[in-house]
């Protein structure tokens, strides 16, 4: 009976050390997920039938993504069906970046050790179940960049440290859980790229006007019946004064690493109102400033008429509408104008719009918004995305009138590869352009690989059909009018791709319309010359500064059409390159012009100077090297040895795609 005993101990000992070479091969971010498997007590979809401790690495298991390291990257769980909680093992994936676990029913507290996990950039927990309060630990996460948290049952006060998340760039979903108390103030310092969603929450007492919280649409607040103050219309109680309208100015300052938006509260005069925004799938990215300033404008009484709380909507003025002459400049504040007619959208429909910050620049913010379902000249059906650009404040002396013909000479300028203007807004110190939207960003992203483009390296054949179509709409640009346009600022970022990588030039007539960049004329010196553009100087960074022609980088300079083939000559060098237009720092601050110049001189190999991403295309070489001669007589310092664009168009358009 001994032996027995003796042999059967050999025998499971023997058993045991031969399961644990199995488990122990496993890496330790597998033994980390093993501990998520155990801790889900439903997975009806057996979604983790792949997950084996027999496996070395978990790279091949279902919903999980590793990097060259075979450490785990990525959990994207979503909508599994699964039950159970997150255990705190997951807070040792020290390469987790992104970890999607939304629509399942996930419940207990989120443990504090799950912000262990510094690498994370995305977190998604929304539609589950989980309770308790958000761990302050989450402030842990320093690289933190969309957090979504919407749809579960979390509890507590919100936590002061979310404000130090400083490289949040999207949305920040905090909506439909039970959080009470008051929204602290430190959320002002969010970046105004930020999109808050405090929805349908406990929170009590007055919103903070600080910040990046004025830059909030009621949206982001609403479903908190104990909430007061702007921008919703239930005043405080201990305030007696009507809530306040802030006036957003465009200059962020920086708090630690954040910017936020300098405010000035004035007072409101009578009346107020609800904007109804429509939130996304995933709500909105950015700042819905698009109905702050409007609100400001169409709200303002005279004070003969204050406490009457009447309001005279002027929407959908069309561009030949002439107004009476009884009629002062301030009766003409508030003006929104229709300029092409195949717009079938109102000022009431862009109130009502979700709209996503896209880009910020001298010229003002720009904005998509996706217009729709209630227009009254779209019979409630049409749907649409526009971009909108709230022109910066400044010593603009436009009236009502000169502002309006130059927008409607404008929108005359309707050419497949230039973008459409569709309407605008005037008021004395708010003006907003309404633009088509082109969706698959910047020529600029695309050749240099910024943030928002998901495009692999453009091709040559991809690169010509954009220079090609580039030529043909800042030809038209020069060509459709007597008056001579001139755009006045091309560059890559002005050249917008869609989905087929048609380009799109945008900002065309911001140089006339914009205060800083050009200075609006009066009637009797557009008579006397109408083609000039004084251009002032500003503050750019060195990159901007090499698109300009030379002689129109002096302090107060005449912009010529000789200038914008300057510029396109530079962006037809950084298509063939790849390069910057301020070339690098081992060319003694020369140019992307000047570099070129002087490696023809040289004759170098093309090898040297081309872009690495085209090397592989040697079948196009006499292609590049006839562009390369047209990009090079574009840039000729004398602007009268520079070709006109509708020469340049025709020297392109002999190159014929392989």
């Amino acid at each position: 009976m001994q032996l027995n005993q003796s042999g059967f101990f050999t025998g499971l000992l023997c058993f045991l050390t031969f399961m644990n070479s199995f488990t122990f091969s496993l890496n330790s971010d597998g033994l980390s997920l093993l501990a998520l498997k155990a801790a889900i007590t439903s997975d009806p979809k057996s979604v983790l039938s792949s997950w084996s401790d027999l496996d070395s690495t978990p790279c091949m298991w279902g919903g999980i993504t590793c990097d060259h390291n075979k450490k785990v990257a990525s959990i994207s769980l979503s909508n599994k069906g699964f039950s159970g909680y997150i255990p705190s093992e997951l807070g040792a994936l020290s390469s987790l970046t992104v970890m999607n676990l939304s629509y399942n029913n996930f419940s207990k507290p989120i443990p504090v050790h799950l912000f262990n996990a510094t690498s994370l950039l995305s977190l998604d927990l929304s539609n589950n179940a989980f309770y308790g309060p958000l761990p302050i630990q989450i402030s842990n996460l320093k690289n933190l960049s969309y957090l979504d948290i919407s749809k579960n049952q979390l509890n507590g006060s919100l936590p002061e440290g979310l404000s130090s998340l400083e490289h949040l760039v999207g949305t920040l979903n905090l909506s439909y859980n039970v959080f009470s108390g008051d929204i602290p103030e430190s959320f002002g310092l969010f970046p105004v790229m930020v999109s808050l969603d405090l929805r349908n929450n406990n929170l009590t007492g007055k919103i903070p006007q600080v910040g990046s919280l004025l830059n909030q649409g009621p949206t982001a607040f609403s479903g908190n019946i104990y909430l007061c103050g702007f921008p919703l219309e239930t005043s405080c109680s201990d305030d007696p004064e009507a809530a306040p309208d802030p006036k957003v100015l465009d200059r962020p300052h920086d708090h630690s690493g954040s910017s936020n938006v300098v405010v000035e509260k004035e007072k409101l005069k009578n009346g107020s109102m609800t904007i109804f925004l429509v939130s996304g799938v995933l709500v909105v990215i950015g700042i819905l400033v698009v109905s702050m300033f409007v609100f400001k404008k169409k709200w303002k009484l005279d004070d003969e008429i204050m406490g009457k709380n009447i309001l005279e909507k002027e929407v959908g003025v069309k561009i030949g509408e002439v107004f009476e002459g009884g009629e002062s400049e301030e009766d003409q504040n508030g003006k929104f104008v229709v300029v092409d007619e195949g717009f079938v959208f109102e000022l009431e429909d862009l109130l009502r719009a979700s709209a996503y910050v896209v880009g910020k620049s001298r010229s003002g913010i720009v904005y998509k918004v996706v217009v729709g379902g209630g227009g009254k000249r779209s019979g409630g059906g049409d749907i649409a995305t526009v971009a909108v650009r709230r022109l910066s404040e400044g010593d603009a002396t436009w009236r009502f009138k000169e502002f309006v013909a130059e927008v409607e000479a404008i929108g005359k300028v309707n050419h497949p590869n230039v973008v459409r203007l569709k309407a605008c807004y005037y008021a004395s110190d708010e003006k907003l352009l309404v633009s088509e939207f082109i969706r698959n960003g910047s020529l600029y992203n695309a050749l240099h690989g910024e943030h928002g483009s998901s495009l692999p390296p453009l091709t040559w054949s991809a690169r010509l059909k954009i220079i090609q179509g580039t030529a043909r709409g800042l030809t038209h640009i020069h060509e459709c009018s007597p008056r001579k346009y001139v755009h006045g600022n091309i560059r890559s970022s002005k050249i917008l791709l869609d989905d087929d990588l048609q380009p799109y030039i945008s900002g065309f007539g911001l140089t006339r319309l914009m205060p800083g960049n050009s200075k609006p004329l009066n009637a009797s010196s557009k008579k006397q010359n109408p083609n000039l553009v004084l251009v002032s100087p500003k503050a750019s960074t060195t990159s901007s500064n090499m698109y300009m022609a030379p002689e129109a980088r002096s302090i107060v300079s005449k912009l010529t059409q000789k200038c914008d083939v300057y510029s396109f000559g530079v962006v037809l060098l950084e298509i063939l390159t790849g390069q910057m237009p301020d070339g690098d720092s081992d060319n003694d601050g020369k140019g992307l012009e000047g570099i070129i110049r002087k490696a023809f001189r040289e004759e170098r190999p093309l090898s040297e100077i081309i872009d690495p991403a085209l090397l592989h295309e040697v079948q196009a070489k006499k292609q590049v090297v006839a562009a390369f001669h047209i990009a090079l007589s574009c840039t000729e310092l004398d602007p009268e040895l520079r070709p006109r664009m509708k020469s340049v168009c025709e020297s392109l358009d002999r190159i014929n795609s392989p």
